[in-house]
C-alpha cells in the first residue's frame, strides 16, 4: 500500500519500518528517523501505538488493544488511531499489507 489518503483495512498489517532511534523523554515517545534525518515527537498515546506495531499486528488488533487501556469509544480511537497511522505512512515510517502478505516498504 503506498502513501497518500488510501483507507488502511482494519484487517490490514501494520508494522515499523526498521531503522529509527527512538527514546522516552519525559513520558513522551521521541523519534529520529535516521534515513531521512527527521525528527519526530510522537507524543504518550503516539508512543504507545508505536509499541504496538513493534510487531506486525492488524489496525482491527490496535484499535481493540487501545479502547482497552484508554477510556475511548471504538469509533474515535479508530478514527484517530487511522489518521495517525496515516501520517505515519506518508512519512515512510511504517508498512501496510493485506491481511495474509508479507508487509512492504511504503
Amino acid at each position: 500500500m503506498t502513501a497518500g489518503t488510501t483507507t488502511i483495512p482494519l484487517q490490514s498489517m501494520i508494522r515499523q519500518v526498521p531503522g529509527n532511534i527512538v527514546s522516552d523523554m519525559d513520558g513522551e515517545k521521541v523519534m529520529l528517523n535516521v534515513e531521512h534525518g527527521k525528527y519526530f515527537n510522537l507524543g504518550a498515546t503516539g508512543g504507545r501505538i508505536w509499541d504496538l506495531i513493534g510487531d506486525e499486528t492488524t489496525l482491527e488488533a490496535l484499535v481493540g488493544r487501545l479502547t482497552e487501556e484508554y477510556a475511548i469509544e471504538r469509533s474515535m480511537c479508530e478514527e484517530h488511531v487511522h489518521a495517525f497511522l496515516q501520517q505515519l505512512l506518508q512519512q515512510k515510517l511504517i508498512t501496510v499489507a493485506a491481511a495474509g502478505t508479507p508487509s512492504e516498504r511504503a
